[in-house]
């Protein structure tokens, strides 16, 4: 148990830094502005699928216990990752004592607190009581949306867009 964590914390840090690698200061995207559109699938009831942001990477809005929060969606990240202030203001607000994740990242190990969100949902999909990680802001560029919900949906690279269905 503690190598998964060990692996996790090591993604997690790994998919934290390599965004400012291939980034410049471009605005965030705006609402909605990375999702082509929800469509129907023939297997699943519900669907949404995501085209590359001008940075390459995939980008979606979610609502996160009932509040819309921009995420960077990272197949490598283990757990949805949010930065303190973003947790914040879902009434989010860890004690220090909380911080017992070791994480790794490009600037040495930090800690994490552990949550658990009750709702997110991208689009039509809804996963409820989603493992999280709350990160101070400075360890992290931006929300992840990692395997913790997307393992709890279909998701498939198709065309060069990223499609979940549930």
């Amino acid at each position: 148990m503690r190598s998964i964590l060990a692996f996790a914390a090591v993604v997690l840090a790994i998919a934290a830094f390599v965004p400012r690698l291939y980034t410049t200061e471009a605005p965030a995207p705006q609402v909605g502005a990375a999702v082509v559109a929800p469509v129907p699938a023939a297997a699943y009831g519900r669907s949404i699928t995501l085209q590359k942001a001008a940075n390459g990477h995939f980008m979606t809005e979610a609502i996160v216990d009932g509040r819309r929060m921009g995420f960077l969606v990272d197949t490598g990240a283990s757990m949805i990752a949010l930065r303190e202030r973003e947790a914040a203001r879902l009434g989010i607000h860890p004690a220090r004592r909380d911080y017992t994740a070791n994480v790794s990242t490009a600037n040495g190990t930090i800690k994490a607190a552990r949550i658990e969100l009750n709702r997110v949902e991208v689009g039509n999909l809804t996963v409820r009581n989603v493992a999280a990680l709350v990160l101070p802001d400075e360890a992290l560029a931006q929300n992840l949306l990692g395997m913790s919900f997307l393992s709890k949906v279909k998701w498939e690279h198709r065309n060069g867009r990223l499609v979940l269905e549930q």
